[in-house]
């Protein structure tokens, strides 16, 4: 199978053929229909996180059952599917409490001494997240996927495999924003835009969307927000509490900064919360002002919009079909497996919302 393969950090991906192993017991082949471009892959590309090389990456996609390994009860053949990353055991302390997303993830990976799932000339490569979706094939585990009886094309449905159910999640899952609130929102790509609708759709009263590219502040008012601010040209602490009248109830980072992550922190009112959604770098460390918690003021941290996928997924779907969610207009442009380094590149000007390589 063709998929984009990098060998080196801060080097473009190489398009190479690739082989898959068939399904282990509890394993799934799919035939991947889209795979969105997101930004937590460009964080492994610049070497801001580490993983093994060379490895597949891609972890936001849709696709095909098109085989299953024994004792494989969830899917079969023909089945069409949202991946996510959040994949669950069904066993341990934080699945059987109702935190699947913090799952300890034992017995989910082949052990020592099998087949790796992806290979070439018999030499391993390996597989990122457990998904590795820049491909044309994936090879995963059953809990690692939901089924959808839904029409929808592939290209939103990946959107809803990671980027949607991180930034919808954040606020209707971690930090449960009410409605009657002030919400602010730091980043307008892909995941800040769906926290924008998240804010939107849990009834938020003032929806501040802030960036540095005019354009995404257009669309984050298109989607929902009622004010924005450009920080390119203004504090956007200053610019919040001047709106607000003193700060926002909730605020969710969705970059991975140090500098905006304690931007989020500064700009809340007393009794706020801030929620770190993006992924900040390995060994960052935040500063926050001390004497703010006497304001019981917080901030916490969102795996993956703290999901329920095989729940929160169909859900989304149906706010889609209802005309609530929108997905359509986010999908900047799609591409070509061929094309991806153009997409990281786009993605890096900030001119786009998402790119999708459609298969």
């Amino acid at each position: 199978m063709k998929a984009a393969v990098l060998r080196q950090v801060n080097e473009p991906l190489t398009i190479e053929e690739v082989d898959i192993d068939q399904p282990m017991p509890e394993e799934v082949l799919i035939r991947t229909g889209a795979a969105g471009v997101c930004r937590s892959d460009l964080h492994f590309i610049e070497g801001s996180t580490g993983h093994p090389l060379p490895v597949v990456l891609g972890h936001e996609s849709a696709g095909t059952v098109e085989a299953v390994g024994d004792a494989v009860t969830y899917v079969k053949p023909g089945d069409r599917v949202i991946t996510c990353l959040s994949v669950f055991c069904g066993r341990c302390e934080m699945c059987l409490s109702g935190r699947p997303v913090l799952c300890t993830r034992e017995g989910l990976t082949r052990a020592e001494g099998e087949s790796p799932k992806l290979s070439q000339s018999g030499e391993r490569v390996h597989q990122f997240l457990r998904l590795s979706s820049f491909a044309e094939q994936m090879l995963v585990h059953q809990n690692a996927v939901v089924r959808v009886d839904d029409d929808t094309p592939f290209e939103l449905l990946a959107l809803i495999g990671c980027g949607v159910t991180t930034g919808l999640g954040a606020v209707l899952n971690t930090a449960q924003v009410r409605p009657g609130s002030t919400v602010a929102v730091i980043g307008c790509g892909g995941v800040g835009l769906s926290a924008v609708q998240g804010a939107r759709i849990a009834g938020a009263l003032r929806i501040i969307a802030i960036d540095t590219v005019e354009t995404k502040l257009a669309t984050a008012m298109e989607f929902g927000a009622t004010d924005v601010v450009d920080a390119s040209s203004s504090d956007p602490v200053e610019k919040v509490k001047a709106i607000t009248g003193g700060g926002v109830d909730y605020s969710f980072e969705a970059l991975g900064a140090k500098r905006t992550a304690e931007q989020a922190f500064e700009m809340l009112r007393p009794g706020g919360t801030a929620t770190v959604v993006g992924v900040i770098p390995e060994g960052t460390k935040i500063e926050l002002e001390g004497s703010a918690f006497l304001d019981e003021k917080r901030i916490q941290g969102s795996n993956m919009g703290s999901n329920r996928f095989r729940t929160d997924m169909p859900r989304y779907i149906e706010l889609y079909r209802q005309g609530r969610l929108r997905l359509d207009e986010m999908v900047t442009q799609t591409m070509g497996i061929e094309e991806i380094n153009r997409a990281f590149t786009k993605m890096k000007s900030g001119s786009v919302n998402r790119s999708v390589i459609v298969f």
